[in-house]
């Protein structure tokens, strides 16, 4: 008996089947999903805003004092700048501008994440320090896509769909010149780290050691290596915090977690 023959039409199913199956899963990773809901951002911006009026880049990583900061989406324009996070997310959304992190609810389950706002601040931050720029000139902008319905307030820079568009276009009083703008894109092609696969995994690395109370810390002033010290009498004995090991010279003190 030929059992190649039988097995032969198995053997075609599984030829598509298991390049399918990978897909599905790749489908489904939170990679992914943030990588689509940037893409999407990307197009909609392309045919909704001017791009003479509307200097644009993408996955911007910029130095900063504790590693790299990344930030999806940065629009340049006569009437400011503005800061994207995407969220590619589905369910309902609860949260406020105050609380630290907000909940996805997808029908039973709930799902804890950071408050987009505070996490894009830090952007603000890393692009008011390369750009010299003042902090009311800079916009932070939330961006949901992918099917999420904000089930509660939220202020007018949290949008959702097209929002972000609607809420950009909504400034329409200069505070920069043409030159001005030319001159701020210029300066963030030369300051970005090269968007490379490279740059990301270095970037991931950082976020990890960030969050791992035993990873090794160089100190952001001087360079030396900060260790993990404990405060040993008053109301916060006890507690560990990371401090510059060149103390007394350097006195960085950074939170444990």
């Amino acid at each position: 008996m030929n059992y190649l023959v039988i097995l032969q039409p198995l053997l075609d199913t599984m030829k598509w089947l298991i390049p399918l199956m990978l897909l599905i899963g790749l489908l489904k990773t939170s990679w992914f999903k943030g990588w689509f809901g940037e893409r999407l951002v990307r197009v909609l911006a392309h045919y909704q805003l001017d791009r003479q009026v509307y200097r644009r880049l993408h996955d911007v990583t910029l130095p900063t004092p504790d590693g790299t900061t990344q930030i999806d989406h940065v629009f340049l324009s006569p009437f400011g700048i503005f800061v994207l996070e995407t969220k590619n997310m589905s369910g309902w959304i609860f949260g406020s501008e105050q609380q630290a992190q907000w909940t996805q609810q997808i029908y039973k389950q709930r799902f804890k994440f950071q408050n987009p706002l505070r996490q894009n601040y830090k952007h603000l931050k890393a692009l008011e320090t390369a750009l010299g720029v003042a902090p009311e000139q800079l916009h932070s902008v939330i961006a949901f896509v992918g099917g999420a319905t904000l089930k509660t307030p939220m202020p007018a820079n949290v949008t959702q769909g097209t929002g972000f568009i609607r809420y950009i276009k909504s400034f329409d009083q200069p505070v920069f010149s043409e030159v001005q703008v030319e001159d701020m894109l210029d300066a963030l092609q030369s300051g970005r780290l090269a968007p490379t696969l490279a740059t990301q995994r270095e970037h991931v690395q950082r976020l990890k050691q960030r969050s791992d109370p035993t990873a090794e810390r160089q100190c952001p002033k001087c360079g030396s290596a900060l260790l993990v010290r404990t405060i040993k009498s008053g109301p916060k004995a006890g507690q560990q915090f990371w401090g510059c090991s060149a103390f007394p010279k350097c006195r960085t003190m950074q939170p444990l977690n």
